[in-house]
């Protein structure tokens, strides 16, 4: 059995560091916003290429915060309209509505399925106040065109990057540096995963960051006093020390990820199988290989009778889910296109060349 992405052969490799740093965590005695996180969030600002990083206890709780220090801040107002990918996972639309926030759901480009300039024409109104950008499955949007298009119309710019660790641009700009803030999940499949939730938000605005770091710990400039409404979202400190042994192998990872996934794209030979858009640069860090498929469930079932595991990111489209019974209304083609056809294969740095040999015969045989 090839499985989707074999975690626990994953993380052994990082097993002796692992224990040493949990020894260091157990003695410090210091187990919440210690010396774990601080340093955790000096390299992935420094990873990222921004001036702060702000560690939260999940990517969701990194999206909400980043909108509510901004409506703390006075530039957002409860009931502004975010203009957000109407394909994304719903936790980016989640994070809308949970700060108060209506997201305004807009089509992505079918061939790359993230937010273009042209998909947004049309949907700017005069309440609209930001562009949530969603990295979606690790390959970077447009952001030239997006943050072009943002200026023209006086739009802040946020991105979800949950997927997108150490994706950059021609000139090297990382995922998490193109807009006002970002938001980071560090669930334990993400490319740059913990043993457990975690998250964090990274920006160059260093007002936002004061705010987002009263926010995370319930409001408190300092201890046990509240200038904010905050709430507890603290990335915690063992996960801090995993994550910061982990940031380490990031970029061999994502390598090594564009590495299968060009073996994918060069020998996958299938008029039956969509294959996803590649330039072939580092702007793709591959978080998830989707393929598009008219008989998905055929197409399962030839993977799983050939001992391969399949996921589907995501098989309902969010303005489908009974949570948003709201957007039901909307007439989205491309979006329910994508949720109804896309299948992830695995790719993952454990992956072995017979195994990515069997993968790619099997789509070719289907």
């Amino acid at each position: 059995m090839i499985p989707f992405f074999d975690l626990k052969s994953y993380n052994e490799q990082f097993r002796s560091e692992f224990t040493e740093a949990f020894g260091t965590f157990l003695s410090s005695g210091r187990y919440i916003l210690g010396e774990h996180l601080k340093n955790f969030e000096a390299n992935f600002a420094a990873y990222c290429g921004t001036k702060m990083c702000i560690g939260v206890a999940n990517g969701l709780d990194a999206l909400i915060l980043i909108f509510k220090a901004n409506i703390e801040l006075g530039r957002l107002k409860t009931g502004d309209e975010v203009i957000v990918p109407a394909n994304t996972y719903i936790a980016s639309i989640l994070a809308i509505i949970q700060a108060g926030l209506i997201p305004k759901l807009v089509e992505p480009d079918a061939s790359t399925y993230n937010l273009s300039a042209s998909s947004l024409e049309g949907a700017i109104s005069s309440k609209t106040k930001a562009i949530l950008v969603v990295h979606l499955y690790g390959q970077l949007a447009d952001m030239k065109a997006l943050n072009h298009l943002a200026k023209s119309n006086n739009l802040m710019v946020f991105e979800d990057a949950a997927q997108a660790h150490g994706a950059e641009n021609e000139v090297g700009v990382r995922a998490g540096n193109f807009g006002n803030a970002a938001g980071f999940s560090f669930y334990p499949s993400k490319n740059l995963g913990a043993l457990g939730d975690g998250g964090a938000v990274t920006t160059n605005d260093e007002e936002l960051a004061s705010m987002l770091f009263k926010l995370r710990n319930y409001g408190n400039a300092s201890k046990y006093v509240s200038e904010v409404k905050g709430q507890n979202s603290r990335l915690d400190e063992i996960q801090a020390a995993f994550l910061n042994i982990k940031l380490k192998k990031l970029d061999a990872d994502n390598t090594k990820r564009r590495r299968i996934a060009k073996q994918y794209i060069a020998n996958i030979s299938n008029d039956k199988i969509t294959l996803p858009q590649y330039s072939n640069n580092k702007d793709h860090v591959f978080h998830q290989f989707p393929v598009r498929i008219d008989d998905r469930d055929g197409f399962i079932s030839h993977l799983k009778n050939n001992g391969i595991e399949t996921l589907i990111h995501y098989p309902i489209a969010p303005h489908q889910q009974v949570a948003l019974k709201e957007f039901k209304h909307m007439d989205l083609p491309i979006t329910e296109e994508i949720h109804n056809t896309i299948v992830s294969i695995p790719l993952n740095p454990v992956l072995t060349k017979a195994q990515v040999d069997a993968i790619i015969n099997c789509l070719n045989s289907y």
